[in-house]
């Protein structure tokens, strides 16, 4: 098959299973310029399907970092209103939100760590209505991936000119788009992803407890908390898959309720920097103390954006033999690496990780125990050495992960 009939395939992909567009609905696609070739396809299939109309926002990784650079402290710290205004619109409208990745690991190493926060902070005030709209599954969403030359080349430093090729098969492979039929091979792993997370849901687990190397965490589960993944359903009834690829099970932790440390097993690419092996040590829920070899000023500023930056909003189950923890690759991409690995999330929870979290205001949920944030940032601590625990209501323990991979019987 030809590349272009893979892309083709990729784009109907994530129109059709991703965010699973409607007829004579409205689609918004924020895609990098690297990436004009793909959004094309994906607006051309839009408009086939049947889509009321296709509005792009363009990002430029050039352009952010001479922002960066060059923007004065009070630009830094604004977001404009009518940014604000046309998400919120769109959200307003029911638009599907297609997310195309195409970031540089490395795009704003040597900038002030201080400049990147204030700017991240300021987004995530200025977005926190539209975020809503998303993290409550109110409208369809997803986020894929396209290569771009420096991204390929920090996954296949020895490759070259072939880097991207590289890494476009794995993305092909990781998403099934290699298969005669993705859009049935993901309604199969969707299928089996909600087995797994049935199983824990009957369960019912009051606490779980972590072990590895540099690891020994207990995080308390709220009650009433449910355990997702694979597909969602809007508030409207669509299906659709938040992330592609996706290999997780995931649920919210009583954010009072996480004691001890977690040390990370991958690097995690945050505010275009890398953080690299680091660890927190967590008492009643918040941070106390962190190290990291690389990157310890980016975790700062991280830790620092708010006061519910310091707890956790998720907590998710990825089996070490995975797809793509199989096949080896350290992607500095988290839409990646958080499906190679089981992983948790500094910042805001899902509130429809909790029954009826969706319809709580602000003190509802903290009052059960629901982290909120303006940040949301997943880490990987997941390896093949990881053992998980579950505390069940009589207290008694049951084996959920032995050696990374499933202990209790999710078939």
């Amino acid at each position: 098959m030809s590349k272009q009939e893979m892309l083709q395939k990729y784009a109907e992909l994530a129109l059709k299973r991703g965010v699973n567009l409607q007829e004579n609905q409205m689609l918004v696609v924020n895609a990098p310029v690297e990436s004009a070739n793909f959004a094309r396809l994906v607006a051309k299939r839009a408009y086939e399907i049947g889509a009321k109309t296709v509005h792009i926002n363009w990002t430029d990784d050039t352009l952010d970092r001479l922002w960066y650079e060059n923007a004065a402290q009070d630009v830094l710290e604004n977001v404009p209103e009518w940014r604000v205004k046309m998400f919120d619109h769109f959200a307003q409208e029911g638009a599907a939100l297609l997310s195309i990745r195409s970031t540089n690991p490395d795009l704003l190493k040597g900038i002030d760590s201080d400049r990147i926060s204030a700017s991240n902070k300021a987004a995530g005030e200025a977005m926190k209505n539209f975020r809503k709209y998303t993290m409550n599954d109110k409208i369809t969403w997803s986020i894929v991936a396209v290569p771009n030359e420096e991204w390929a080349k920090k996954v296949f430093p020895d490759k070259g000119e072939e880097a991207v090729e590289k890494l476009w098969d794995q993305i092909f492979k990781i998403t099934r788009v290699d298969q005669d039929d993705p859009i049935a091979a993901w309604n199969e792993h969707n299928a089996t992803l909600a087995k797994a997370r049935n199983v824990l849901n009957d369960r019912k687990f009051k606490k779980l407890i972590y072990k590895a190397p540099g690891t020994d965490l207990e995080i308390e589960l709220p009650e009433g908390h449910i355990w997702k993944g694979g597909s969602s359903l809007s508030e409207q009834g669509t299906e659709f898959n938040a992330n592609m690829p996706t290999e997780e099970v995931f649920t919210l932790p009583d954010k009072y309720g996480v004691n001890g440390k977690v040390s990370s097993t991958k690097p995690l690419s945050y505010g275009g920097n890398l953080i690299n092996n680091f660890s927190l040590t967590f008492k009643d829920g918040e941070v106390v103390d962190y190290t990291a070899e690389e990157g310890i000023e980016t975790l700062k500023s991280l830790l620092n954006m708010d006061e519910g930056a310091r707890r956790l909003g998720e907590i998710a189950i990825v089996p070490h033999e995975s797809p793509i923890s199989q096949s080896g690759l350290i992607f500095f991409n988290t839409l990646y690496d958080e499906n190679a690995s089981c992983h948790l999330a500094l910042g805001k929870a899902y509130p429809s990780s909790i029954k009826g979290g969706a319809n709580m205001d602000d003190d509802a949920l903290d009052q059960n125990g629901v982290n909120n944030s303006i940040t949301h940032v997943d880490f990987m601590m997941g390896s093949g050495e990881l053992d998980i625990d579950g505390v069940l209501e009589d207290g008694t323990t049951e084996a959920i992960f032995r050696n990374g991979n499933w202990a209790i019987d999710v078939n």
